[in-house]
């Protein structure tokens, strides 16, 4: 597989919570120099980085981001502002606790509130799988998939694990057609991106390629 389609999976991601205007600003230039999927950004910088790419680039944020337990009206004003701030794609975080606690219509019933706040934005939804087990995945992606959602998301990476290529494969399963699957959460090689491409997923989300491709001058850049 080619480093250009590679790249052309990837969400570009910088969440530190110390990043700069100037650190964003520089993620979204090598996102357009290197045709990535998008870049993923905090939502305080979406208008500013949509008006800085002009349409060269989609833009994607984060609601409900690390925890998730923020209640169903927050994650709500939260998708409906970055949609209104010109983010083209949504990542948010379900309500891991009420995963555990098997309050699934709940979660049902918020994750289709963020996806009609997302005014036709694509959603992806993180169930942070390193939290739950295989029982409770099987169920997040039957919900992910009724919801009408567009992806199932591994991880925030801000957890104690990210993706794996079990849990994609357990994805692929029990996912309907119209939900695709993003890994996130430790790709840090052009092996690990290879393999979650191969293995189904439609999106990466990391902030290691395109450093790899800038750092080892890969040949047509």
């Amino acid at each position: 597989m080619n480093i250009e389609k590679i790249l052309s999976h990837c969400d570009h991601t910088l969440l530190a919570v110390d990043a700069t205007w100037d650190d964003i600003k520089q993620i979204c230039d090598d996102g357009m120099k290197y045709k990535t999927a998008s870049v993923c950004i905090p939502a305080a910088y979406v208008k500013q980085a949509s008006e800085y790419v002009c349409g060269k680039l989609a833009i994607c944020t984060v609601i409900g981001f690390p925890n998730g337990y923020s209640t169903a009206e927050v994650k709500v004003f939260e998708a409906k502002n970055a949609a209104e701030n010109g983010a083209d794609e949504i990542d948010m975080v379900i309500n891991v606790g009420y995963a555990k606690n098997g309050r699934f219509d709940e979660i049902l019933s918020e994750i289709k509130a963020v996806k009609s706040a997302c005014q036709g934005k694509i959603l992806k939804v993180i169930i942070e799988t390193c939290l739950l087990t295989d029982e409770e995945k099987i169920k997040m992606c039957e919900i992910v998939t009724e919801s009408g959602a567009d992806f199932i998301k591994t991880s925030t990476g801000f957890s104690k694990g990210g993706a794996t290529r079990e849990d994609i494969a357990l994805f692929a399963k029990h996912i309907g057609p119209n939900v695709k699957m993003k890994a996130a959460g430790g790709i840090r090689s052009f092996e690990d991106a290879e393999d979650y491409l191969n293995l189904g997923c439609e999106r990466l989300g990391t902030s290691a390629i395109v450093k790899l491709v800038k750092n080892q001058q890969v040949s047509g850049y």
